[in-house]
């Protein structure tokens, strides 16, 4: 996957628009951070995501799923996107956006209709 790959999937939801991060592309919905990535241009920064999750994640998938030391008390996962599929990082961005989402968006989208 690359990050145009998150934006295609991110993009279809209501609410989201591109944005910056700490100088990088990021998502975000009601400018909210739904995702960004880092600095070296291939790690996808994915919040939401509970220490005891990423921890299995790590566990299970190291070499898609990792953190460093500066993220160890956030709930948030590094994913290589160069290692990424479709079905690693979809679940994960649709459960942030729908935590960050208005109520109205996350019916507009259950409903199908969309932006």
């Amino acid at each position: 996957m690359t990050f145009d790959d998150v934006r295609a999937i991110a993009l279809t939801w209501p609410e989201v628009a591109d944005g910056t991060s700490y100088g990088t592309p990021a998502l975000k919905v009601r400018k909210k951070l739904l995702a960004r990535l880092k600095e070296d241009g291939e790690t996808l920064v994915m919040p939401g995501v509970p220490p005891e999750e990423r921890e299995m994640l790590v566990a299970r998938q190291p070499k898609v799923f990792s953190f460093t030391d500066h993220y160890r008390d956030y709930p948030i996962v590094l994913i290589s996107l160069s290692k990424a599929t479709h079905a690693h990082v979809e679940p994960l961005l649709r459960r942030q956006w729908l935590a960050l989402a208005s109520k109205t968006a996350r019916k507009a989208c259950d409903t199908g209709d969309q932006k």
